[in-house]
C-alpha cells in the first residue's frame, strides 16, 4: 500500500491541521470534498498555504496534496484500495454522506487484498467517535467483512483553533487557511491495526476517553465560558481576547476550567493531576488570548442547543462533578449565561439555533435544563434551585457587569 492519506474534509481544519500535518510527515494527501472550486484548485496548483496567526505572522506551504469530488464514487474507492491511511474532518452532519463511501472502498481493498488493514483517523470533535462511526459502517458493509480485523478505528482530540476567515481572504486565495500554531493531534494509540506512523505532532494516548474529556471539559468549555460571561458583562464587545483582558473575566473562567479539571483528575487520576492540569489551562487561556488569531465571541459561544448539550462542555462537566460528589457551582454560572447569549456575526445576525433556543428560553432556565441539557427535576434538584438563584440575580439587575463581579466574588 502507497504512502498516502485519503482525507474526507478539505475545509479548514482538514487542510490547517491533518492534510498539514501528513504532508509533512511525508504523505500524498488526497482530499475528498463536495466543494469543486477547493478541488479543482488543489489539482491546479498541488499546494495550499496555511497561515500561522501568532505574534509574528509564518506560512507553511502544504504540498503533494490532489483532490477528488466525492460524487466520484469509484475514484473514491479506488484510491481508498491502495491507500495507506483514511481520515474524517467532514463534521458530525456530513458523516452520513462519507460512511458509505468509505464502505465501498474498504470493499474493494478487501478483493485485492483481504489481508490489508488499514486505519480510519476520525478528527472530529466527537465522544464515543469510534462507536459511532463502527455502528454505521457496519449498516452498510456486507455482513461478511472481517471489519474487526482489517479497520481500525481511531479516535482523536482536535485541539487546534481556526478562525473564521473573511471574505476578502477567501477571495485573495481560495485554498489558505488561517490558524493558531498549535499542532498536535491527541490519538487512541490502542486502535491502531497497523503501525501507528512516525509523524511529527502524533501524540498516541492510552485512555483515549480521558484525552476526549479533557478537551471537551477543559478546552471547550474554557473557551465558551469565556464567550458567555464575557457577552454577558460586555455585549458590545466583538473579539474573545478583548473579554479576557478584564481581570475578574479572565479570574472566573479559570476558576470555572479548575473545577472542571477536578473532575477529570478524580475520574482518571493515572492520567491528570493538578501540577498537569493547570499547566494546560495556563497555556489554554493563552491561546484564547491569541490577538492574531482574531477569534470572535460569536464563533467560540454561537450554537447554544449543540453546547448545552446532555453530555456537551456545560452539562457534561456539571454531570461529571456530579458523578465525582465535588462542587459544579461556578459552572453552573457559566451555563446561566450562556441563556442569555445574543451575540451575532459580523452581518448582526444570530445563529439561527440560536433563535430557536431563545424561543424556548421564554418559558424559563428550568426548560433550558430540562430540554436542552437532559437533566431531571427529580435526580438534579439541587441544579435547577441553583440554576434559579442565579437566573434571579440577572435577570433582577440592570447592570450586569456588577452581577458579574458580585458572581466572582461569592
Amino acid at each position: 500500500m502507497q504512502k498516502k492519506l485519503i482525507l474526507f474534509g478539505a475545509g479548514k481544519i482538514g487542510r490547517s491541521f491533518i492534510g498539514q500535518l501528513f504532508s509533512k510527515g511525508g504523505y500524498k494527501v488526497v482530499f475528498v470534498d463536495v466543494f469543486k472550486p477547493v478541488i479543482d484548485e488543489l489539482n491546479s496548483r498541488t499546494n495550499y498555504k496555511v497561515i500561522l496567526k501568532d505574534v509574528q505572522e509564518s506560512v507553511i506551504i502544504v504540498e503533494n496534496v490532489s483532490g477528488i469530488m466525492a460524487d466520484d464514487i469509484k475514484l473514491v474507492a479506488n484510491e481508498i484500495s491502495n491507500a495507506g491511511l483514511i481520515a474524517v474532518s467532514v463534521g458530525l452532519n456530513g458523516l452520513q454522506g462519507i460512511i458509505p463511501l468509505i464502505a465501498n472502498g474498504l470493499i474493494q481493498r478487501f478483493e485485492k487484498d483481504p489481508t490489508a488493514a488499514i486505519d480510519i483517523i476520525i478528527a472530529e470533535n466527537l465522544r464515543n467517535a469510534a462507536e459511532y462511526f463502527e455502528t454505521e459502517l457496519l449498516k452498510v458493509l456486507p455482513s461478511t467483512y472481517p471489519s474487526h480485523q482489517l479497520v481500525g478505528l481511531v479516535e482523536t482530540s482536535i485541539g487546534k483553533m481556526v478562525p473564521i476567515m473573511q471574505q476578502k481572504d477567501l477571495q485573495e486565495d481560495i485554498l489558505q487557511v488561517f490558524a493558531e500554531p498549535y499542532n498536535t493531534l491527541i490519538l487512541d494509540r490502542k486502535a491502531f491495526k497497523n503501525p501507528i506512523p512516525e509523524i511529527e505532532g502524533l501524540a498516541p494516548k492510552e485512555n483515549m476517553k480521558a484525552w476526549v474529556d479533557r478537551k471537551l471539559f477543559i478546552h471547550n468549555l474554557g473557551h465558551a465560558a469565556a464567550a458567555y460571561l464575557g457577552h454577558l458583562h460586555s455585549p458590545q464587545m466583538i473579539n474573545l481576547y478583548e473579554v479576557l483582558e478584564i481581570p475578574e473575566i479572565f479570574s472566573e473562567v479559570r476558576a470555572i476550567m479548575q473545577q472542571a479539571a477536578q473532575g477529570l483528575i478524580k475520574k482518571y487520576p493515572s492520567e491528570f493531576n493538578d501540577e498537569s492540569m493547570n499547566e494546560h489551562i495556563n497555556d489554554l487561556l493563552k491561546r484564547f488570548m491569541n490577538k492574531a488569531l482574531g477569534d470572535t465571541i460569536f464563533r467560540v459561544g454561537c450554537d447554544l442547543p449543540r453546547k448545552l448539550g446532555p453530555d456537551d462542555r456545560l452539562s457534561g462537566a456539571i454531570k461529571l462533578a456530579i458523578e465525582m460528589n465535588l462542587p459544579y457551582d461556578k459552572i453552573l454560572v457559566a451555563l446561566v449565561c450562556c441563556c442569555h447569549f445574543r451575540a451575532t456575526d459580523h452581518d448582526g445576525k444570530m445563529h439561527p439555533s440560536d433563535i430557536e433556543f431563545a424561543q424556548i428560553y421564554q418559558h424559563g432556565i428550568g426548560e433550558i435544563l430540562s430540554a436542552i441539557c437532559n437533566f431531571n427535576i427529580n435526580e438534579h434538584e439541587k441544579v435547577f434551585v441553583d440554576a434559579h438563584r442565579i437566573e434571579s440575580g440577572i435577570t433582577n439587575k440592570s447592570n450586569t457587569q456588577k452581577l458579574i463581579k458580585q458572581m466572582i466574588i461569592n
